[in-house]
């Protein structure tokens, strides 16, 4: 698979910064019930890929659906907690930072016109979600 970068100059810049302000929103000005996981898109000849971070989320609260163009994914994640063995710890904990996500989650990708939306597949590995989505030939 060849990945070709993004040539809009200060894309990385332009995403670091709309995520920021999301983050403020969220934390202090917007409170939102929702999260938003990030994405990464590819196209082959045969096929579109999304990847979705969705680490921490179980595999069985993760829904895909076709929605007109758009792909729709939806689910929740819990808020991550140390765990000793079996066990999870009852000790007080004190929150100095906390940048993960956590709660619903959802995303919507546009499909392209030319995407099979009748054969998509999926794969959840390694906390990440791989969506195939063939092209009509």
């Amino acid at each position: 698979m060849v990945i070709v970068a993004s040539e809009r100059p200060f894309s990385n810049l332009t995403r670091q910064t709309n995520k920021m302000m999301e983050q403020l929103q969220k934390g202090f000005f917007y409170p939102n019930d929702c999260w938003t996981p990030n994405v990464n898109l590819y196209e082959t000849a045969n096929s579109y890929l999304v990847c979705v971070d969705l680490a921490g989320v179980d595999k069985e609260k993760i829904d895909v659906e076709v929605v007109d163009q758009r792909l729709r994914l939806r689910g929740s994640r819990p808020v991550p907690t140390m765990q000793d063995g079996e066990s999870e710890t009852h000790e007080k904990v004190r929150m100095h930072l906390m940048e993960i996500d956590h709660g619903a989650f959802i995303r919507d990708v546009e499909i392209p016109p030319d995407a099979n939306r009748h054969s998509i597949t999926a794969n959840y590995r390694n906390g990440l979600l791989w969506i195939e989505i063939p092209k009509t030939t």
